[in-house]
């Protein structure tokens, strides 16, 4: 059997901070400590360098076009029409990737949710063509399914719902298939009859925390925050399933009149003190631009105006790396965590968790709705974190979710003590990171691809 040397990794994306690409680079650091060559290929490389295929990116305008007509409504296409302009995307990208696959001796392709999310059909396609005319080995890691999309999937025609049916994702044996939870593995199975391994989200937890040094001592002045205010982090992007609204209704019942009162006459865990005028801020750093809808953000705006939260959107000054921009210097992802103070993870739905490792890994305390896979998964290694629950009390007209009031309460209170009790914080936060060394770490993740590339 020839020994897999190079391995080509493909995305829409690569070289961002979304939670697949952040997972691309993981999977490079340890295989490339493995002795293998990796390669990526993207439609947008973002800080990355690797092979281009414009075509691939999911956010250029002919794929929402696409998109759209295929999910919401035909309007610029009628079936036929629409099927054709697919196929002639796909051919080029099938261009694309035959180029990259041979230019770079690839022996194995590690296909990052291509076959999965249903984002880029074309590209789906074209990527089913070439594994087959190659005859290449193939891995597809799958981060997120169609099916799990917020308000389910809608094909607007037979052709749509045939490329569904043979491409997402392939039924082929000689395919290998990984997810990155229990609920995705058994739906799989159920929905496709394909068998699935698990390699969950991991993260780097054997090098030191990130920390406030002479790049990012500035970034709380920059974003118009004092060393008194209260900076409330959340780190995903902006998008429904995130359910930042309910990070806003914690904001609001952990500024009332009597918490602020206790928050000043104990002091902050890091010896500043909490004055009449400090603040306390939702900071967001992720971009919005995959929310479908368009309106999330301003819901969130609108929403923080009317019940007078204080949020700051600053995804213009926050990178993937540091960076200088427009002549102003950008602060990468890490940086944001490295001057919080406590960080939201509210979502009501994730495919494993990418933010919830990073703040682990800061070593920051959690607010946290438990999800479904964190209640399936994660929630039995021992995390010791602030909950939000694990129950939705409904929406509103607007569709923005919300808890109950007691449960609200309650976390605002068990955050006034990891705001002002050191030994309290410092205990939850070493806590959390030793459990994920155990479980979630580079070298655990070494050792499941170690095991998978001797059975490819």
């Amino acid at each position: 059997m020839k020994q897999i040397r190079n391995i080509g990794i493909l995305h829409y994306q690569v070289g961002n901070t979304d939670g697949v690409s952040l997972e691309i680079s993981k999977w490079k650091q340890v295989l490339e400590k493995m002795g293998r060559s990796v390669h990526l290929c993207a439609g947008d490389l973002g800080t990355d360098e690797g092979f281009k295929i414009p075509e691939l990116y999911h956010h250029s305008e002919e794929i929402r076009e696409i998109d759209r007509n295929a999910f919401i409504e035909l309007i610029e296409y009628d079936p036929a029409t629409l099927l054709n302009g697919i196929e002639t995307i796909s051919h080029r990208i099938e261009e694309g990737l035959q180029a990259f696959i041979k230019s770079n001796q690839i022996d194995l392709l590690v296909v990052n949710n291509v076959w999965s999310v249903a984002l880029n059909l074309p590209a789906a396609m074209a990527l089913e063509r070439v594994r087959q005319k190659l005859s290449i080995k193939t891995l597809a890691h799958h981060h997120d399914f169609y099916w799990e999309r917020r308000g389910g999937i809608h094909p607007t025609c037979q052709p749509i719902q045939h490329i569904l049916g043979q491409y997402f994702p392939p039924i082929d044996s000689s395919i290998n298939h990984v997810v990155i939870n229990s609920q995705a593995q058994k739906t799989l199975a159920q929905k496709r009859g394909i068998q699935a391994g698990i390699v969950p989200n991991v993260f780097d937890f054997d090098t030191p925390a990130w920390s406030v040094n002479s790049y990012n001592q500035d970034l709380r002045e920059r974003i118009g925050l004092r060393e008194s205010d209260i900076m409330i982090l959340q780190a995903t992007r902006v998008i429904p399933r995130k359910a930042i609204e309910l990070a806003i209704d914690f904001v609001k019942t952990l500024n009332t009149p009597e918490r602020r009162l206790q928050l000043s006459r104990m002091g902050l865990y890091n010896g500043q003190k909490f004055t009449e005028d400090s603040r306390i801020v939702l900071v967001m750093t992720g971009y919005s631009r995959d929310d479908v809808s368009g309106k999330y953000l301003q819901l969130l705006l609108d929403k923080a105006h009317a019940e007078t939260v204080d949020v700051l959107h600053i995804e213009e000054v926050i990178n993937h790396a540091r960076d200088i921009r427009n002549g102003e210097k950008t602060y990468s992802f890490w940086d944001a965590y490295a001057v919080a103070d406590l960080i939201t993870y509210p979502s009501v739905w994730e495919g494993w968790g990418n933010q919830l490792l990073e703040a682990f890994k800061a070593r920051l305390p959690v607010i946290l709705f438990e999800y479904p896979v964190y209640t399936a998964d994660i929630k039995a290694k021992g995390f010791d974190v602030i909950s939000l629950g694990s129950e939705i009390g409904g929406y509103n007209s607007a569709g923005l979710a919300r808890v109950k009031q007691t449960v609200l309460d309650r976390a605002a209170d068990e955050a006034i003590t990891v705001l002002t009790n050191p030994d309290r914080r410092q205990r939850m936060v070493i806590h959390n990171h030793q459990v994920c060394q155990k479980h979630y770490s580079l070298s655990a993740l070494q050792a499941m691809l170690t095991d998978m590339l001797e059975v490819i």
